[in-house]
């Protein structure tokens, strides 16, 4: 896929926008790029070398929002990726695009390649 712009808005822990998770360079919210490989959902912060990843294997859902992580996104829909990491529930937050039709074209992307599980194997790259 090819890469887009978009905003990180953060990882809550237990869908509660005032428990944010803070390990792995998860915490700090940013505009930067997304992409999917075969691995997992990166994103990549602008002015940062590593990106985050959330790897498929541990990816249990996807929701659209209005907010996420106490933040507001002036109406434009976050996708919300649910997952587990060392036994704890999160849900990473990005605005990817102003365009409705184009959120919901990544949400259908992202819940056919969490449907196939057996095919993502490992874990995602710590750089590109």
């Amino acid at each position: 896929m090819d890469r887009g712009k978009g905003s990180y808005l953060g990882t809550e822990i237990d869908e509660k926008w005032w428990k944010r998770y803070r390990k792995d360079k998860f915490f700090a919210r940013g505009n930067g790029e997304y992409w999917l490989d075969e691995k997992g959902f990166s994103f990549r912060r602008y002015l940062t070398k590593r990106p985050i990843c959330v790897p498929f294997e541990q990816t249990e859902r996807i929701k659209l929002g209005k907010w996420h992580a106490g933040r507001w996104c002036g109406g434009h829909l976050v996708v919300k990726i649910l997952w587990k990491k060392a036994g704890q529930s999160l849900s990473s937050g990005f605005v990817v695009s102003k365009n409705e039709i184009d959120t919901h074209n990544l949400k259908a992307e992202l819940e056919r390649r969490i449907g196939g599980r057996g095919e993502a194997q490992g874990t995602c790259p710590r750089t590109r």
